[in-house]
């Protein structure tokens, strides 16, 4: 059966295949639930009620990510714009501090498919789209898909495989197709790319081309959690009869993939102010003269900029976009786009502590 993301309200409506308005399971219990509650959780037609709805469901959906990646709020809600404005995530750390759970936790949270691929030096392009195998009853080549067929693939340590099977997730990550054979295959929809990468100056890593990187709407780096969330976190496994992970399938699936799909499409509706756009443009476009860069990014990334912050809009409850969700959005969409002079590379400052300097000094629109 298939379904259109045109509609909030269609795709949230109780019916036969969706008997349950997923605000509702989010927010009540079965025994709590009244024919009463559940007409006054849907949403009308007007566009401000839908716009509400859907940040309600996204802030149920942190919360219950929350309760798997433990210490770890910004990556969450990093992940989670990525994927409300439809884009891809590359997220740098040491091995060990959840990504893998994370995007497990996302794929159950939103009833979704999920593929993880270990990125080797070994690794082949057809091991990521798939290829053709022959049939000898039948003579005839079929064509067998390869893990990228998902809604979130997670491409583990993408950068210990080489440059030629780390292009092999180009066409997918613009497309949202892979040709096989001749023949372009769609992937299923909504479709997210989470990459996690070990820090450059680990062994046996390669650099991502630059094209790829260009691709990934945001890189979000994941430390340690703080004390106390480490103590909770380490506290909770203990607990768990999962060896050393948390037990995920435990959360609750507040979504359908269909409404993620809806939850995307009024994320790229909300509005912004042309004074708002102009300064994200701004941005972008002054980190190619910026003392300390030796090169800025391009048009894509003013593009990612606005995408990223009307998600952001959504996911705080904003009726629109702000001066200060660009802001706050910039480091996330403009690190991996940007590289440092030498000279300061040298002396140990980070790009971040550079594109600081620029969003402090560039002035944001008034209100």
């Amino acid at each position: 059966m298939s379904h259109s993301p045109t509609d909030l309200e269609s795709q949230l409506e109780p019916s036969a295949n969706n008997p349950a308005d997923p605000l509702e399971a989010a927010t009540t219990t079965p025994q709590a639930k009244t024919d009463t509650q559940v007409a006054d959780r849907l949403p009308s037609n007007k566009v401000e009620q839908q716009r509400a709805q859907a940040s309600r469901l996204m802030q149920a959906l942190r919360d219950e990510l929350e309760k798997a990646l433990i210490g770890q709020s910004a990556v969450i809600e990093g992940v989670l714009c990525t994927f409300i404005a439809a884009g891809h995530v590359l997220i740098e750390g040491v091995p060990g501090l959840g990504k893998t759970l994370l995007v497990r936790a996302l794929a159950q949270c939103f009833s979704g498919q999920f593929s993880r691929i270990q990125f080797t030096p070994d690794l082949m392009p057809s091991d990521v789209t798939g290829h053709a195998i022959y049939d000898v009853a039948s003579e005839q080549f079929k064509l067998r898909k390869g893990p990228a067929f998902t809604h979130l693939l997670l491409a583990d340590e993408i950068n210990r495989a080489p440059a030629t099977t780390q292009a092999a997730l180009l066409e997918v990550m613009q497309e949202r197709s892979i040709t096989l054979e001749g023949q372009s295959l769609a992937v299923p929809l909504p479709f997210m790319v989470l990459a996690t990468q070990n820090p450059i100056e680990q062994e046996g890593t390669y650099p991502l081309p630059e094209a790829e990187l260009d691709r990934f709407m945001v890189k979000l780096h994941i430390d340690y959690p703080p004390e106390q969330d480490e103590q909770r976190l380490v506290r909770a496994v203990t607990r768990s009869a999962h060896a050393d992970i948390l037990d995920h399938t435990t959360l609750r699936a507040l979504l359908q993939p269909r409404d993620m799909q809806a939850i995307q499409k009024i994320a790229s509706a909300l509005p912004v102010d042309d004074q708002v756009l102009n300064y994200a443009v701004s941005l972008v476009r002054r980190t190619r003269q910026w003392p300390g860069l030796s090169s800025g990014a391009g048009p894509r990334a003013s593009i990612d900029l606005i995408r990223y912050a009307r998600a952001r809009a959504l996911l705080q409850g904003h009726a629109l976009v702000s001066a200060d969700d660009v802001k706050h959005s910039a480091l996330n969409i403009l690190r991996h786009r940007v590289h440092l002079c030498v000279s300061l590379a040298i002396e140990g400052l980070q790009v971040e502590q550079v594109l600081q300097q620029l969003l402090d000094q560039v002035p944001a629109p008034r209100p």
